[in-house]
């Protein structure tokens, strides 16, 4: 069996910034159309989703604006670390996503990056809500109560 060497299954890239800006209706799990290069960055944990989201487009879903660092052994043939890369999801999924997604003030936002137990890069994506000033204002205010508890207890 071929070694690791220095890639890692335990890839686990999240975006931060999506639990505080969004509420979430809807999880779902997909899997990644991704090519070499960007699956060897993905294992070294050079990937953001900060400025990223997904849309529908003729029944298949997109993610738009994730960032895959260039690979740096790679040639000529490395990829473009911001392309439209195209997320797996069964019919039923995608239909339900559609249907919800069309409703007022709902998006489909990516919560998730992770290396499954197969060695596949798979992508966490939430049906979302936006949140207003004064629900973030009580997010801010549920963490610093739950910080608050956990200081206090030791």
């Amino acid at each position: 069996m071929a070694s690791k060497g220095r890639f890692s299954n335990s890839i686990n890239i999240k975006n931060k910034k999506a639990s505080f800006e969004f509420s979430f209706i809807d999880k779902y799990t997909a899997g990644l159309v991704l090519k070499g290069t960007e699956i060897k960055s993905i294992k070294e944990g050079k990937a953001s989703l900060q400025e990223a989201y997904c849309y529908i487009s003729n029944e298949e879903v997109f993610i738009k604006g994730m960032h895959i660092s260039v690979y740096e052994q790679g040639t000529i043939y490395n990829h473009d670390p911001v392309r439209e890369r195209k997320l797996l999801l069964n019919r039923q999924e995608i239909a339900k996503l559609d249907k919800k997604s069309q409703e007022k003030g709902l998006t489909i936002i990516p919560i998730r990056l992770f290396i499954n137990e197969r060695g596949f890069a798979k992508m966490e994506i939430a049906l979302a809500k936006g949140k207003k000033i004064h629900d973030k204002r009580d997010s801010i205010k549920d963490k610093d109560i739950k910080r608050e508890m956990d200081r206090n207890r030791f």
